[in-house]
């Protein structure tokens, strides 16, 4: 199968590996996305964490929480002028509103939703012939309960949701999310499936080859534990003090319920005139 310098890029965005890596990968997997990942994943040169696609696009993240209710919403727009403008920042300030007041099912009926006499779909029309940018709705999230919310410079958004109200807390386990990046609450909300792959993963790695199978087994079996409690909540050190875990820190206060952690563009890709040359001129060279 011929490596195009197209396959070579979106790998490369997927993995962060550079263009040798990347390209390597794919030859020694006939072209197999999938394969060429793990592989990179196996040498040790893309990292197990790294999301996938690029964090690219441009916009805002929202909350909005009153009488119990809260929202949280990303909108993307072109550029990070735009961003910057206050009529597009109070557009998805209102627009995070509606959300937590109408609870619309997903993105499409947010678009439809009627408000003071207009669908939301015409506010973002009449804005785009404003500002002179496309602006979209990407995803929000809405809950009902004991809430709190961080937003830091409008490109990281926590929404929190805990069995009872404690403010101080609250936010401090907000700011924690936003900074550490759980995946998870706890260990029972890791699906099966995620352990099952990494454990897949680790199996593969190099470093482990030459070691006796029940060996390399028990390796796995404490990396695979270290993997995990890494991506949950209540086992991750307590941002302000690492001594205390997180689940130290809420005992007999509150228990966390859930909580959402949006970064602004986390997967889109910004658009990248003459890339594709780029790389296959670093290729040939």
């Amino acid at each position: 199968m011929e490596i195009t310098a197209s396959l070579v890029k979106e790998l490369r965005e997927k993995t962060g590996a550079g263009i040798l890596d990347a390209k390597k990968a794919l030859v020694e997997n006939n072209g197999d996305m999938e394969k060429a990942m793990e592989f990179l994943r196996q040498k040790g040169i893309a990292s197990a964490e790294k999301k996938m696609g690029r964090i690219a696009a441009e916009g805002r993240v929202a909350s909005y929480i009153a009488n119990g209710v809260g929202a949280m919403i990303e909108v993307n727009c072109e550029t990070d002028f735009v961003a910057k403008n206050p009529d597009f920042a109070a557009f998805v300030d209102e627009l995070a509103k509606i959300v937590a007041e109408n609870a619309p099912a997903d993105v499409d009926a947010l678009n439809a939703l009627n408000v003071g006499g207009k669908t939301v779909e015409e506010m973002i029309k009449e804005k785009i012939a404003t500002i002179g940018e496309k602006i979209t709705i990407r995803r929000f999230v809405r809950h009902e309960g004991s809430l709190q919310t961080y937003i830091h410079n409008s490109k990281i958004g926590v929404l929190l949701l805990t069995d009872k109200a404690d403010e101080a807390l609250s936010k401090d386990i907000c700011l924690h999310i936003a900074s550490s990046a759980p995946e998870f609450v706890s260990r029972k909300d890791i699906p099966q499936a995620v352990i099952e792959e990494e454990t897949r993963i680790e199996m593969g790695k190099e470093d482990l080859q030459k070691k006796p199978e029940q060996i390399r087994a028990k390796i796995v079996e404490g990396r695979i534990a270290k993997l995990m409690a890494s991506k949950c909540l209540l086992e991750q050190p307590f941002v302000k003090n690492p001594d205390q875990t997180i689940q130290q820190l809420v005992e007999g206060k509150l228990e966390v319920v859930g909580f959402d952690r949006y970064v602004l563009g986390e997967g889109l890709e910004k658009r990248q005139d003459n890339f594709a040359e780029e790389v296959m001129s670093q290729m040939k060279g």
